[in-house]
């Protein structure tokens, strides 16, 4: 079934922040530990520039990623690329007594007496031509981490939620216009708390029954603007320095469902203050959870990978 027949002390899925401070404390606990995933960084790799990681003032998600990958391998962790699925041609991903087997697309079968997964949360586009080319460009899906990019710049954020919301009041205290696009007739229950800092923020106009449909720039500049399919005071197109997607991520919840993790409504692995799901030996950490509520940061997945690690290594050292 497996062309390496090793079994290692635990398998971490994904290749985010969360993975690869697994796969730092894993190591340093003396565990063989490999990282499996095909999102090199997650969702810091292309945030653009970041400026709330501590000890960087300032760094690009990128490089930031880099650098914790790097610190994997200075422990001789192997990094693959690979996705991990629910089966492939060798074999379904399940647990097998003690073992876990988990399919990679590859065809590959990864074997572990413990399991972290941190495959985080595949996020919604508005599927525009470049969208992808341009994020970190003036395309951005984290108004946290790039807020404070646009000192005195006009920006389009797009969504009706909560996080739209939230996006808009942080982004409106940098930059000097913020356009929140939403296509239906009213916002979709914000906190009203959220809310009230909308009403207060002068610099926000709201613009509604209106999609964002096509991106404009070029690929030297990148984003440069953004086309509408409903005129907005008579304008087919805004001059934009910067564009928030805010319709919300999905977490990838098909592998941990199918190897038997409980979710909740939102699609989140529910684990404990441990990281642990309800299934032994089956850990979770970062976006993928619902371990930090709302606050889906570089830093918090970091420390759940951290925890993570601590539990594989407690689990497998009772078996």
């Amino acid at each position: 079934m497996n062309s390496e027949n090793k079994i290692y002390d635990v398998v971490i899925g994904g290749q985010g922040a969360a993975a690869f401070a697994a796969g730092m404390y894993a190591a340093r606990y003396q565990m063989s530990a490999i990282v499996v995933g095909t999102t090199f960084g997650g969702e810091t790799a292309t945030g653009g520039l970041i400026e709330n990681y501590p000890g960087y003032p300032d760094i690009d998600g990128f490089e930031l990623m880099m650098k914790f990958k790097e610190h994997a391998e200075k422990y001789d962790v192997p990094v693959i690329d690979d996705k991990l699925v629910i089966s492939n041609a060798n074999g379904n991903s399940r647990k097998e007594s003690d073992i876990f087997e988990i399919a990679g697309e590859s065809d590959q079968i990864y074997r572990g007496r413990s399991v972290i997964l941190a495959i985080g949360r595949e996020r919604r586009s508005l599927w525009l031509d470049h969208e992808e080319d341009w994020t970190g460009r003036g395309v951005s899906y984290c108004s946290t981490c790039d807020a404070p990019m646009h000192k005195g710049n006009t920006v389009a954020v797009v969504g009706g939620g909560d996080s739209a919301v939230k996006g808009s009041v942080l982004i409106s205290k940098y930059a000097d216009k913020v356009y929140l696009i939403y296509r239906k007739s009213e916002l979709t229950r914000p906190e009203a708390a959220n809310l009230r800092q909308l009403d207060s923020a002068t610099n926000v106009e709201r613009i509604f029954n209106t999609n964002v449909v096509e991106l404009l720039g070029d690929d030297q500049k990148g984003l440069t603007g953004i086309k509408l399919d409903n005129p907005y005071q008579t304008l087919e197109s805004l001059d934009v320095d910067g564009l928030f997607i805010e319709i919300g991520a999905d977490p990838r919840k098909e592998l941990p469902m199918h190897l038997g993790a409980k979710v909740n409504e939102l699609g989140e692995v529910i684990v404990d203050k441990y990281m642990n799901t309800n299934i032994p030996g089956l850990i979770a950490a970062g976006d993928l959870t619902d371990a930090s509520g709302d606050l889906k940061q570089t830093i918090t997945a970091a420390a759940q990978g951290s925890m993570a690690a601590t539990t594989a290594y407690e689990h497998v050292s009772n078996l």
